[in-house]
Formats: structure tokens, sequence, C-alpha cells
């Protein structure tokens, strides 16, 4: 169902665009329209992204009897949390964890297990089914509450009308009228300076989500939290994990202490950490990576810096130094 905190924050705005329906309404019942529009019935609103802010905000303004459209390019709704963020990391967390305990737990509780091998297929398979259970579900409830889904770019051409693009092409799929329009398009991986991703060797968060083999060595560009999520899945599967983080800790922003204790528990499980540390050029000959010059700065302007997260996969790195 739909997070009732998401219904609340979206239901005095969802009421407040029914009542400024009204009034456009009986303004437009009293004096003469020249609009014109070149596609079919007109929708009270369009929602232009189909994640967390928007479908929510479709699903209550039908709720609320307002004739709806969500546009979203994907092919799934859902956005980035369901499908290449929270949940999809969450589930490889869960499975992860469970062949962790079994490899490196069981004997010291005296279970006895011989021959546990790792299946990765078979582990994203699951996590793809997690995801794909979610995205249907929110497809049941458009139905449910009559919003029309719509599959493809959405580009805004005049002050109310949306132009719906086939998103490999380009081509033109339909144009929907709109007496009011929500943006709703959330955010997308932001590159660093002199690092190309590619998704093989250099890959973004989405990329560390279905790597095909469980690489050697990995090194993350940032103490994040989804970087150190992603890192915890690996390392527990059995890859050497470096983190190097600009910041004096990790998980900027987050209550010290925690941070602090949260660092403990991830060095005991096996990541290896360089604080105070940025990543001046990557060197890559033949899609390896060969090495990692690492700097100790000091921090400037810790409030200019912009967390962006990256997985470098290193599979016959050299052993990366502490300074240089």
């Amino acid at each position: 169902g739909i997070n009732a905190e998401y219904g609340e924050m979206f239901l005095q705005s969802a009421k407040g665009l029914q009542a400024s329906l009204y009034t456009q309404t009986v303004s437009r019942c009293s004096l003469p329209v020249t609009r014109s529009f070149s596609s079919a019935k007109e929708q009270d609103l369009v929602v232009i992204g189909g994640g967390p802010g928007g479908y929510v905000a479709a699903i209550k303004a039908g709720q609320l009897g307002l004739s709806v459209s969500c546009i979203e390019k994907r092919g799934a709704l859902g956005g980035t949390c369901l499908n290449v963020g929270c949940i999809p990391s969450k589930a490889l967390l869960n499975s992860s964890h469970y062949y962790h305990v079994a490899t490196h737990q069981f004997k010291s509780m005296g279970i006895k297990v011989d021959g546990i091998s790792l299946d990765l297929p078979a582990m994203m398979k699951q996590k793809e089914s997690a995801v794909s259970g979610l995205t249907k579900g929110i497809e049941y409830l458009f139905k449910k509450n009559n919003v029309n889904y719509v599959k493809g770019h959405g580009k805004i051409i005049g002050p109310n009308e949306v132009q719906v693009l086939k998103g490999d092409d380009g081509t033109e799929l339909e144009r929907i009228k709109a007496k009011n329009i929500l943006i709703a398009t959330g955010s997308e991986v932001m590159p660093l300076p002199g690092i190309q991703i590619d998704e093989e060797k250099i890959v973004s968060s989405t990329g560390a989500l279905s790597l095909k083999t469980i690489p050697k060595r990995l090194l993350l560009i940032g103490g994040g939290v989804i970087g150190l999520e992603m890192g915890s899945v690996w390392s527990r599967l059995g890859s050497q994990v470096d983190v190097v983080e600009f910041l004096p800790n990790i998980c900027a922003g987050s209550d010290a202490e925690v941070a602090k204790e949260f660092k403990k528990i991830l060095e005991k499980q096996g990541l290896n950490f360089h604080m105070k540390t940025k990543v001046t050029q990557p060197r890559l000959h033949h899609q390896v990576l060969l090495n990692v010059p690492l700097n100790l700065l000091k921090v400037a302007n810790p409030l200019r810096w912009k967390p962006m997260l990256f997985l470098l996969l290193l599979e016959d790195a050299h052993t990366l130094p502490t300074s240089v």
C-alpha cells in the first residue's frame, strides 16, 4: 500500500489543487476561452514522473475525483527508490547477510553445513522479483484509482500541454492537455570530473546492483550511505573493499557517534577506509584500474562538498597507498 506519511503530505496539496480547479472552472464558464489544444480530452492533472513523489500524488488526486495521467519513462513505476535504490539494495543486503552468517558464524554456533556455495544469478533474480512485485502493486493502485499510466518521456511544450516521447528514439507517442502539471522527475547519478562511467569497470550505484560476477577488489569513491550499503553487500560476498572518503567521517550529516560505531562494524566486516583522502586520477588500461594515487587533504569548506557515489571495480589493481 501507499506509505501513510506520503499520503498525508500530498493530501493538503491535492485539496488545494481541487479548489484551484473549481475556481478555474467557474472562471471559464463566465469568460470566453481562447486556448486551443492539439489533442484529446483535457486532464485535470498530468504528473511527470512515477517515483515516490509522483505516483503518490497521482493516486491521491485520483482518490479525490480528478482525472489524472502519470508519465514515466523508466517503463516501471516506483522511481529510483523502488527500481535501483532502496528496495533492490535492501534485498541484496538481506541475501548477502544470510550467506555471510552461513559461511562465517554457523561453525561457531555448532552448525555444520558442507558445500555452501553462492549462486549470484539466483540472488539477482530474487532481488528483481522483489522489485517487480512492488512495481506491479503500484500499477494495481493506478487502475483502482483511475490513474492513466503513460509510458514515455514527458516534455512540457506549452502552458497546458505535455508531449510524450518514445524513450529510445524520441518519436512522439501522444500529446496530453492538462489543466495542471506536476513535475516529479527525481534525480540521477552525478558524474565525477575526469571519471567516465561505463557500468562495467567503473559503475554507478545502479550498475553496482547488477554485477554479473563478484569483483576481487572494489573501490568506493565516497563514504556515503548508498556506497557503504553496496560495499557491505560485495564484501560479504567475497570482494576486498576499500573506501576513499574526502571528509574525516563517513555518512556526512549523520550523528557523529552513530557514524563512528557504524564504521567500526564495517571495519570488522572487512572494509578498509582511507579518510581525508581524494582520488586524483584513476588510470585504466585494458579496462583494468592499474593505480589510484591518493593525497591526504584538509577539508577547506566541507559545506560545498556534494556526496557522489561511484564504484571502481578492481580486479588486478596495485596496492592502494595511504599517501603519496
